[in-house]
């Protein structure tokens, strides 16, 4: 991913905790010579030697899965808040941009034992139903239902290479109190994590 330098993000704790927030990603192969994408959790955890790794499963029947092989390099792509920042809150003249923040993962990846797959499940539903109202478990699901799981290959996959970039207008510092506000003001969920993330870097 193309990041000019004063828009990286090189503190891997920090791109982490992204990952871990914003665990909704992309997973990108080749599929007959050409890249293939499905939108999938990719949540992050730790391997039985303690490194890093993003933990998925897709269904078998997806043409993406039968190219999916041991030892396979693999893209994944997590996108975080974004926003337009109009020029016209600038002090001086300049064109309109995009601020943003977008993850990419490089690794190698492994398929799952069925054993290893059923216990990322366990994980991945315990996660999100934490905040349901009457929370549900696959503890107390019938096999029948369970078996559902067999349609489905699990992976995990290194984190070889991380790359992040974090657009929040680091050239224009002295803009930064308007363009909150401005941001502020806009209807819009993203303009306002864009906003709190600008603050949140003229803290440091």
């Amino acid at each position: 991913m193309y990041t000019p330098e004063h828009y990286k993000q090189s503190d891997r704790n920090t791109i982490l905790s992204f990952l871990k927030e914003n665990s909704f990603g992309i997973l990108i192969n080749q599929v007959n010579g050409k890249p293939w994408a499905t939108h999938i959790p990719l949540e992050l955890d730790k391997d039985e030697d303690g490194k890093d790794v993003l933990v998925g499963h897709i269904a078998k029947t997806n043409p993406q899965a039968k190219n999916l092989e041991n030892s396979n390099e693999v893209l994944c792509i997590f996108n975080g808040p974004h926003s337009y920042i109009s020029s016209s809150w600038y002090n001086e003249e300049e064109v309109p941009t995009w601020d943003y923040i977008a993850v990419h993962v490089y690794g190698q990846l492994t398929i799952l034992s069925e054993e290893e797959l059923m216990d990322a499940m366990h994980k991945l539903v315990n996660k999100y139903e934490k905040k349901s109202k009457k929370p549900i478990s696959l503890n107390n699901m019938s096999e029948k239902t369970l078996k559902q799981i067999k349609g489905v290959v699990g992976f995990k996959i290194s984190i070889d290479d991380l790359q992040a970039t974090y657009k929040l207008s680091q050239t224009r510092p002295e803009d930064h109190t308007t363009i909150i506000s401005e941001l502020e003001d806009v209807d819009n969920a993203g303009a306002k994590e864009i906003a709190k993330e600008i603050k949140k870097m003229d803290l440091k």
